[in-house]
Formats: C-alpha cells, sequence, structure tokens
C-alpha cells in the first residue's frame, strides 16, 4: 500500500539495480517517469525500444542528466513530482567519471526535482564510502552532505556487494580454471544482496518514515562470506574438489606506485592508477559495516534483508550463464 506522496522521478533507472527499483515502484502503483539516456546500458548497447521494454509500467523519457538543460526540458519538462530517486553510479570508478556521475549529475537530479517540488530523495550510495580511500566514494560523500543540507527528508541507502560483483570468475571456474583469490582468501567478507532484495528494501525504505533522514546499511541474508567461501561454493556446486590461485596482495603495492608516478607524466594514466587502487580496495577492505570504535569491520553490526541467497544465485548462473549480469566496466572490480 503506498502511503506517501506518488509521483516519482527516477534518474540511473537503466542501471543494474535501477531497473528492478523502477519495477518495485510500479508494482508497488507509484506513477514512475524513467530518465534515461538513449543507448543505455552496458556499452550503451539499449536501443530506446529496448530500455522502454525494461521499464515497462513506467514513462520513459530520454536525455542527458549531466545536462540540466536537458533534465529539465526533456525529464522534467515543467511537471510536479513527489520523489526523485537516484541510482546513478559512474561507470568506471574512473576519476572525471566519478565526480561527473557520483556528484554532479546526482546533483543535477537533487536540484531539478526541488524545482519540481520533490520534497523527498531516495539516494542508492555503497556501503563502501565509511572508509573513503577512492575518488568515486569521496564523490559519494560530498553528494550525500550536500543531500543531508539540502532541506528535504532524504534516504540513504548503503548496500553491500551485489550477486553481480561476486560473480565475476563463474564462466572460468565452469571452463576448469582454479578460483583466483588474494592472500589466503579470507582477507575480505561481504553479505551480498540481490538486485530484487535490494529494489524491496528500498522502495520499504521510502513509505517507511522510521528510515528517513538516516544512512541505511544493507546487507543480504547473512551469514557473512569470505572469497574463500564463495569459491568453494562454486565448486561444491559443481561437484569438483576446490582449486585455488592464490595472488599477494602486495603486487598493488608496486603496481599503484608506479602508475601515479607516470600520471604526473602522462595524464591518461590518472585513471589506470585509479584502477589499480580500486583493485587493491576491493581486494583488501570487507563490504561490512566499519565499527569506528574497534577500529574493524563487524559482520553482526551489518542489516540484513531479503530472502535470495547467494548459493539460488550460483546454482542458477552455474547453470544458465550470466546474462542479465553483464559486469561492462565494472568487471574490474
Amino acid at each position: 500500500m503506498v502511503i506517501v506522496a506518488t509521483r516519482v522521478f527516477v534518474v540511473g533507472a537503466t542501471g543494474y539495480i535501477g531497473k528492478f527499483v523502477v519495477r518495485e515502484l510500479v508494482r508497488r502503483g507509484y506513477e514512475v517517469v524513467s530518465f534515461a539516456r538513449e543507448k543505455s546500458g552496458v556499452g550503451g548497447a539499449s536501443s530506446m525500444e529496448e530500455t522502454r521494454r525494461q521499464l515497462e509500467g513506467s514513462v520513459v523519457r530520454f536525455g542527458d542528466v549531466g545536462d540540466m538543460r536537458s533534465l529539465r526540458e526533456k525529464g522534467i519538462r515543467g511537471e510536479r513530482f513527489d520523489v526523485v530517486v537516484s541510482c546513478l553510479t559512474s561507470r568506471n570508478g574512473g576519476v572525471k567519471d566519478s565526480w561527473a556521475v557520483d556528484y554532479e549529475a546526482t546533483k543535477h537530479a537533487m536540484v531539478a526535482g526541488q524545482e519540481a517540488g520533490a520534497t523527498r530523495f531516495l539516494l542508492l550510495s555503497a556501503i563502501c564510502v565509511q572508509k573513503p580511500m577512492l575518488e568515486f566514494q569521496r564523490a559519494k560523500l560530498q553528494f550525500e552532505k550536500e543531500l543531508r543540507e539540502s532541506g528535504m527528508t532524504w534516504i540513504i541507502v548503503r548496500p553491500t556487494a551485489f550477486f553481480k560483483s561476486i560473480a565475476g570468475q563463474v564462466e572460468a571456474i565452469k571452463s576448469g580454471k582454479p578460483y583466483v583469490m588474494f592472500g589466503d582468501g579470507e582477507l575480505t567478507a561481504c553479505k551480498p544482496i540481490s538486485e530484487r532484495d535490494l529494489a524491496s528494501y528500498m522502495v520499504d525504505s521510502l513509505e517507511d518514515e522510521g528510515r528517513h533522514n538516516r544512512i541505511l546499511p544493507i546487507g543480504g541474508p547473512g551469514p557473512a562470506i569470505t572469497a574463500k567461501e564463495q569459491g568453494t561454493m562454486m565448486f561444491e556446486l559443481l561437484g569438483r574438489e576446490p582449486k585455488f590461485k592464490r595472488m599477494p596482495i602486495q603486487m598493488f603495492d608496486v603496481i599503484i606506485p608506479v602508475l601515479s608516478a607516470l600520471a604526473k607524466l602522462f595524464p591518461k594514466l590518472e585513471d589506470k592508477a585509479e584502477f589499480a587502487r580500486i583493485g587493491k580496495y576491493y581486494c583488501s577492505e570487507s563490504m561490512l559495516v566499519w565499527d569506528a570504535e574497534k577500529g574493524e569491520y563487524n559482520a553482526d553490526m551489518t542489516p540484513e534483508y531479503g530472502t535470495d541467497t547467494l548459493r539460488e544465485f550460483y546454482r542458477h548462473v552455474l547453470e544458465h550463464g550470466l546474462e542479465g549480469q553483464e559486469l561492462g566496466e565494472h568487471a574490474m572490480f
């Protein structure tokens, strides 16, 4: 039952999570306008017709969220909205792209929404911003700060890992290759959440006033799982003995300084250095709530939601492939 204002403007609607958020809003009876690029999806492979099919039930409008004029004229169109939902995220985590999307474009959506009368803003962020070391994290945090100061009612959802983000080795393992992990495979852990469960949680949060003006970390059904346990699970589902390849995380301590130094001479290498920093971060930092008092990640402090399990997800993709789970430029993560 919809108990809040019902006219919703969604940006980032064609992203991995955005599509499911739009469908959940439509399912619950909201009047949804989805704003998308003419060529969207991984590598811009989706046509306008395909985008309309994916976002069926919503009104789909096309334009550029990075361009305020386009957003106002092609998206908002002088109409009134009650809620803005942003599922925007940078395409690859590069320095300029992070600030262009995670900060500037998302801020455009907030400003345009305020002009259209919207009083609520639901933001899809990321749990990793709690310990910022990367440019996209700093860009997200800057927008979060401005959103909290905007005067709007805000809901910031910070999910842990998505199922797709820990599925990158599925095809390799199916073909007989070992599972690649850093160190002993127990350096990090997460409580991954499915796109369907996350979308449901986000819309629940829009409707639950107790979650308004709050930062909401969220994971899927526990317990927390390490990289080694993820690999073991896939081999078990295939009926094979686990086979691992261990990589030294110290390799990043060589790669990062070299690329950073070269980037000062050759600016085009700036993103390469950032991608190496991203790689190290995801191989060394858990996607769980950070306990600042103890200086450690805490699985028990990481809330759980939903019913979709990683085991069932792995079972499905091992049998049917990764269609619909394409990583695109996020494959490096």
